[in-house]
């Protein structure tokens, strides 16, 4: 479990394909910390920990994975958020993230507003994936605020220090992006659909 706070950006630095799967080598800070078997959310990508060499360790993702997330348009040199698994009796300073992305989205516009930025999202809407106003949502593992919902968009209000700490400084009108929609408006429109 995460709470969609950043905790690091890593840089991709090698990718191999392994029959259908994708072997992906990051360099990250926090390397020296981890351990084999560990999850970390990539762009909000629950992956696991295969192997650690020195500043670098290697994450598999498998087809599910890569057919639906951005992690097939990784390349090397891709600047990845990073967070690691959430410790019992830690403040949730997000919002609960499963590190299971529901689908991708598509950054339709980015506009300046005097010290912040709105970043606008277009989704498919045929997966009935839904937002709200003021709810919450996942973009690339970050977790925030939707504001200006509608049914397939929503936007979000990036402040400076998101902007400077997470890979939004580096999205663009046409960037592919994960989404985790709340899971608990995904059980609550569930319910309702069974009904």
């Amino acid at each position: 479990m995460f709470t969609g706070i950043i905790e690091e950006l890593g840089i991709i630095t090698s990718l191999q394909t392994n029959k259908e799967n994708l072997d992906i080598t990051i360099r990250a800070n926090f390397t020296s910390e981890l351990k084999i078997d560990q999850s970390i959310a990539h762009n909000g990508v629950c992956l696991t920990v295969v192997s650690i060499n020195e500043d670098m360790y290697t994450v598999t993702a498998i087809k599910e994975t890569l057919d639906k997330t951005n992690l097939n348009t990784l390349a090397v040199g891709t600047i990845v958020n990073l967070e690691r698994g959430m410790k019992l009796g830690d403040r949730l300073d997000g919002h609960i993230v499963q590190g299971h992305v529901d689908q991708t989205a598509i950054c339709k516009a980015i506009t300046e507003a005097d010290g912040s930025w709105y970043f606008t999202f277009d989704y498919d809407p045929s997966l009935n994936n839904i937002t709200i106003e003021k709810g919450s949502v996942t973009v690339n593992g970050v977790s925030l605020t939707v504001v200006n919902s509608k049914k397939n968009e929503f936007s979000v209000a990036i402040i400076p220090y998101t902007y400077e700490h997470t890979n939004f400084n580096t999205f663009k009108e046409g960037s592919v992006v994960n989404l985790e929609f709340d899971v608990i408006g995904k059980y609550v429109k569930r319910i309702t659909e069974l009904r």
